[in-house]
């Protein structure tokens, strides 16, 4: 079974399962499909973060490919021209927004790296067949589905940061795929062909992930960063490695649940759940007041640690031991036991435009990935077809601060695709697009199934609420009264206008031999059985 939020690419997934590639095979494929069909959340350009367990040759890794600052970088290079945060706390403001909008904006891109790696090791079907379905969508075509459309036309300058039109309009290349004879986005219905794209991803079908980091195509990033002031070298691009690891391990339950380590954002996940399993939660109701203050609470006991200690691991010292540790779990939770509250002022600064794959297949391998162009930069590197990321707009343009500007150094990121364990044996693989609030949804998602006793579809599908400040965040399905009693207890509420709100989950649970999937109602994705 495989689930994401994009119909073209859980498609391009279940054909390559169905033609006999193995879990890891098939959720590379429907990455590259997304990279295609939802262009502002993801591509070849962006980064990404990928766990694997493999039971056939006792393989349970993590590969992490978030983008690192060019070599060219320095942590006081915006700092005169630095503005603030962003109001939401996704990312942050310098004049002329050079950090968010073009060839300044771009970190190195690692999802691709990532791809090629972890094929190398585990991948049962050749390289170049993972492209068949990301090719037969760009040169044939797709239409702008809902998320999509509602992405190109998503208008930030509220929160300080750039309309989604502007970007799809930065380049010649991205006006012409992307928008309308008038200059206006694309609209629902309207069809993308990127003949460009196609030929981009059969050079590297057939040269292999070298062609984009110290071939052809990697000179024309660099002399695209270039042409536009960027920092972005040819030397980044052939220097890039993946950081390989074991995941976390979180005791919850009796289960096990393995996660991304810094800077993704699997000890976020982690902290609460350490913290939670010292509370009775079925007893106290599922999304009462008393349930969601609890929660809400330990989001941000995470969240306040988060920001204080989790950063590049190979930048500074991230204390994971102490923070998922039975005695300070114990601390923090009887710190809320006796009313303490914590305060969480500003959110983190991540970007929502992200996705994420989930796949297990009949030999047991599992697989969970999360990928994303950040905040995309709008630059497409003319005849390529894909736009690089903008993850620069993540790193804190003040010095001497976690995530701080440095060369080569990768800024914290919320991506956290999980797997659950149940002794040796996995049982469900997840994760989330959605900034900030994917620690929140994810963390959530597994107390529906391991508390409430949830099938994934409806884990995913329950009221979701979110700490992320000093805000409670509710979506449109937690009832009034609810709201009312949290306001009475002195917590300040914010209703959200969508039913199924933070972040978008999509996981897949065993828990014996049939696979069930659970794809969020927000986005327009499926589960599909092979």
């Amino acid at each position: 079974m495989i689930v994401a939020p994009q119909p073209e690419a859980v498609e391009a997934g279940a054909a390559m399962l169905a033609a006999g590639g193995n879990a890891l095979d098939a959720a590379l494929a429907c990455a590259l499909t997304q990279g295609v069909v939802d262009p502002l959340m993801c591509g070849i350009g962006g980064i990404a973060t990928l766990q694997v367990h493999d039971p056939r040759t006792g393989t349970h890794r993590v590969w992490n490919g978030l983008g690192t600052c060019p070599g060219a970088a320095t942590s006081e290079m915006w700092h005169a021209i630095y503005e603030g945060e962003c109001p939401d706390g996704f990312g942050y403001r310098v004049r002329g927004q050079v950090n968010e909008l073009g060839a300044q904006s771009i970190t190195t891109p690692g999802a691709l790296r990532v791809f090629a790696d972890a094929h190398a090791l585990l991948g049962r079907r050749p390289w170049a067949s993972l492209f068949d379905g990301a090719i037969g969508f760009a040169e044939e075509g797709w239409l702008i589905r809902p998320h999509v459309y509602a992405m190109f036309t998503l208008d930030e300058s509220a929160y300080g940061r750039l309309s989604f039109a502007e970007k799809l309009r930065f380049t010649e290349d991205g006006a012409q795929l992307y928008c309308r004879p008038d200059g206006s986005p694309k609209r629902l219905g309207d069809a993308v062909r990127n003949p460009d794209l196609g030929a981009t991803l059969r050079r590297i079908a057939a040269e292999g992930a070298e062609e984009f980091y110290q071939g052809g195509i990697a000179r024309a990033i660099a002399a695209a960063a270039a042409r536009g002031g960027g920092l972005l070298s040819a030397a980044d691009l052939a220097g890039f490695r993946t950081a390989q690891s074991d995941p976390l391990r979180v005791p919850y339950r009796g289960a096990t649940v393995c996660l991304p380590e810094p800077p993704a954002g699997g000890v976020v996940v982690g902290e609460m759940l350490r913290i939670l399993e010292r509370f009775d939660l079925a007893a106290l109701g599922h999304n009462s007041p008393a349930y969601i203050r609890l929660v809400a609470e330990a989001m941000k006991i995470a969240g306040r640690d988060k920001e204080a200690h989790v950063g590049d691991p190979a930048f500074q010292d991230v204390p994971l031991a102490r923070l998922l540790s039975d005695d300070y779990a114990e601390a923090c939770a009887a710190r809320i036991r006796s009313g303490e509250r914590a305060s969480l002022s500003r959110g983190s600064s991540d970007a929502r435009n992200t996705t994420h794959v989930s796949c297990m297949d009949a030999d047991g391998m599992v697989v969970s990935m999360t990928h994303t162009l950040a905040t995309p930069s709008g630059l497409i590197p003319p005849g390529t077809g894909f736009m690089l990321n903008g993850a620069m707009n993540w790193m804190d343009p003040r010095p001497g601060r976690p995530g701080s500007i440095a060369p080569g150094k990768r800024r914290y990121s919320s991506m956290s695709p999980a797997i659950l364990l149940d002794g040796a044996r996995p049982v469900a693989t997840l994760g989330a697009p959605g900034g900030a609030w994917i620690t929140v949804a994810v963390a959530q998602v597994l107390l529906n199934l391991l508390d409430w006793g949830m099938s994934m579809q409806e884990a995913v599908m329950a009221p979701r609420f979110s700490a992320t400040s000093d805000v409670i965040d509710l979506s449109n399905r937690i009832p009034r009264a609810v709201q009312k009693a949290l306001e009475a207890d002195g917590y300040a509420t914010r209703r959200s206008y969508q039913s199924y709100a933070f972040a978008g989950v999509h996981g897949i649970t065993r828990w014996e031999e049939t696979c069930e999937g659970g794809a969020d109602p927000q986005r327009d994705g499926y589960a599909a059985g092979v």
